[in-house]
């Protein structure tokens, strides 16, 4: 399964010719690609799937996917899927 997480970006960069982020994961930083949505600005979210930002997105979005993937945590563990 492969799965896109929601981010926001605090930084914007370039590395090279390719515009970079530092996106924020609910505490968590990591560099990302913004070369899909070139128009992102800082404070902007973003959909990102392993190191690219597929695609904008607003922070009521975000929080509904947040709020999703807690759910989904709880019913593995419900269904003795989790670790």
């Amino acid at each position: 399964m492969c799965l896109a997480v929601p981010g926001r970006i605090v930084e914007i960069d370039r590395q090279g010719d390719v515009l970079m982020a530092k996106v924020d994961f609910g505490g968590v930083r990591k560099r990302v690609c913004l070369e899909h949505v070139p128009d992102a600005v800082v404070g902007e979210w973003v959909i990102v799937h392993v190191g690219f930002a597929l695609s904008r997105i607003d922070e009521a979005e975000a929080r509904r996917v947040f709020d999703l993937l807690a759910e989904l945590d709880q019913l593995g563990e419900v269904e003795g899927l989790s670790p």
